[in-house]
């Protein structure tokens, strides 16, 4: 793991501060920013989002969509539960923390905003950071690389009309077109044109000319990140200085989400039969989530001022340090986990 990786909440909580400040006392700038748009995207924060995005796609190997086969119950396991639970139940969750329990201290305003949020959240599953996950427990790389590039197929066609299913459901207003504009924008394009960069770097010099080029390109989608945050901060700043309970009950539902899509998952592999090293990447792919996609689309959908938008960055920022926990119980439970395979 790299130290921007490693560090990420670190850095989250500094462009907070960065963005509270330059909100509060430079809010002209910020403003300035937020105006540059066109058909409803933001300019500055869509050159930002596709430096966050590329650089994880250019990993992906669709040819390895050719192994799914070898670990059909894992692949399985991996596709009900990121597909046929998760959203659905971080939907249930969002609605009884966010709609019922906390609604008396959330801004009445906001709340379908941040329900919103937590929907693109748990609609993305994982894609880069979980390669980082799977390594450190020490899982078969060949299925993380195989349910992965499965993954991403199945978001271009179904990340829509599951996010649209849901919002409906929630009585939120779905923006079609803005919606399958930002499909369009922050999965089809960058999807292909990171394998099309991919293509270019393996002709041209094989892996270590891929791997050099990730070295460089895997830092600048942090600092991409990072500098999306400071401005999504510097809209929402005001709203957090005057409630500073909105960040932690956000992370409610997001942090029991984690914890039961990686139990379930975990557990449903372990009663299938399938070997730790399967299981541990197929329960982290769920998860986590593909963060950068969900808060593309929330500004796009929403804006960068809406609480939908804030909802996605508190997944970002307790991202790092819930995963490696979850990564800690998968190791110290691997002992237990294989006396139980059949």
């Amino acid at each position: 793991m790299s130290m921007f990786e490693r560090y990420l909440t670190v850095w989250v909580a500094a462009c907070i501060v960065v963005g509270i400040g330059l909100g509060h006392f430079v809010p002209g700038v910020a403003q300035t920013l937020g105006e540059l748009e066109v058909a409803q995207v933001n300019l500055p924060v869509a050159g930002l989002i596709w430096l966050m995005i590329i650089p994880m796609l250019v990993k992906i190997d669709f040819a390895a969509l050719s192994q799914v086969r070898q670990h059909w119950r894992g692949i399985g396991i991996t596709l009900l539960v990121n597909w046929a639970v998760k959203p659905f139940s971080m939907a249930f969750l969002g609605w009884l923390f966010i709609g019922v329990l906390f609604r008396d201290w959330l801004p009445a305003e906001q709340i379908d905003s941040y329900l919103a949020g937590l929907i693109l959240l748990a609609a993305a599953p994982c894609t880069a950071m979980v390669f980082v996950w799977s390594n450190l427990t020490k899982g078969e790389p060949h299925f993380t690389l195989s349910q992965v590039a499965l993954n991403d197929v199945i978001m271009v066609f179904a990340f829509a009309p599951l996010v649209g299913l849901l919002l409906g459901l929630a009585s939120i207003t779905v923006p079609w077109d803005t919606l399958l504009l930002s499909v369009g924008l922050y999965i089809m394009v960058p999807v292909l044109l990171a394998q099309w960069i991919r293509r270019k770097l393996l002709a041209r010099g094989g892996q270590a000319s891929l791997d050099s080029a990730l070295a460089v390109l895997q830092p600048l989608s942090i600092v991409a990140l990072l500098a999306t945050l400071v401005l999504l901060f510097a809209f929402q700043g005001e709203q957090i200085v005057r409630q500073p309970l909105v960040i932690a009950l956000l992370a409610v539902p997001i942090l029991i989400q984690v914890y039961f899509i990686a139990g379930l998952a975990y557990g449903l592999n372990r009663w299938s039969g399938e070997a730790h090293c399967v299981a541990a990447p197929s329960a982290l792919i769920g998860a986590s989530n593909f963060f950068e996609l969900a808060v593309a689309t929330a500004i796009v959908l929403f804006g960068l001022e809406s609480g939908a938008a804030l909802a996605t960055v508190v997944g970002v920022l307790i991202e790092v340090p819930v995963m490696l926990s979850v990564v800690r119980i998968f190791n110290a439970t691997k002992p237990w986990y294989e006396r139980g395979l059949i």
